[in-house]
């Protein structure tokens, strides 16, 4: 994909992604009021969503990265690998995972299950983009900022082989 940049359209400008993580964000301080929080950033694609999404919230917050995987260039392997686990506890905590996609629903599945062996008081999903075309796994999503086509997204943290994560926009390739 030579020159993807050039072959994009965009799905979401800039401003609309920013106005709906506002929207998600005084939501989840509603529901968290008088609460700390832990938010769990899932590293790579999430970390752009996670920031954003953080410095809109007045929830006071402890910030946790992960890193799981599942992904070889555009394809879902089904194989979870986490490279990366939490530095703290979670015991007794209320925690979010906060993850820039849900398709298959398999990664978000394993994570989820791997935390509440961690004996979280609440443990809730946040994602910015849902693909519920391709789901395979029953999951509850939390707070979803928007439900998307089954089409291959890049930029705002999405990335096709680690490229093109920075571009302000998420932007998808017409076949």
């Amino acid at each position: 994909m030579e020159n993807l940049e050039n072959k994009l359209k965009v799905m979401y400008t800039e401003e609309t992604i920013q106005n709906r993580i506002k929207e998600v964000a005084e939501i989840i301080d509603k529901d968290y009021k008088g609460e700390e929080l832990v938010i769990i950033s899932v590293l790579k694609g999430a970390v752009f969503f996670t920031v954003d999404l953080v410095k809109k919230m007045k929830t006071q917050i402890e910030l946790e990265l992960m890193q799981v995987s599942s992904y070889k260039g555009t394809q879902s392997t089904g194989n979870i690998i986490v490279k990366k686990d939490l530095d703290s506890s979670i015991e007794g905590k209320n925690v979010l995972i906060v993850e820039d996609i849900i398709d298959t629903g398999y990664t978000l599945k394993y994570l989820q299950e791997y935390l509440q062996t961690l004996n979280p008081k609440s443990l809730k999903i946040a994602v910015l983009a849902d693909k519920k075309a391709r789901r395979k796994a029953d999951i509850k999503i939390d707070y979803t900022c928007f439900e998307i086509e089954d089409k291959f997204i890049v930029g705002y943290g999405f990335d096709f082989d680690e490229k093109y994560r920075n571009l302000p926009y998420i932007g998808y390739v017409e076949n």
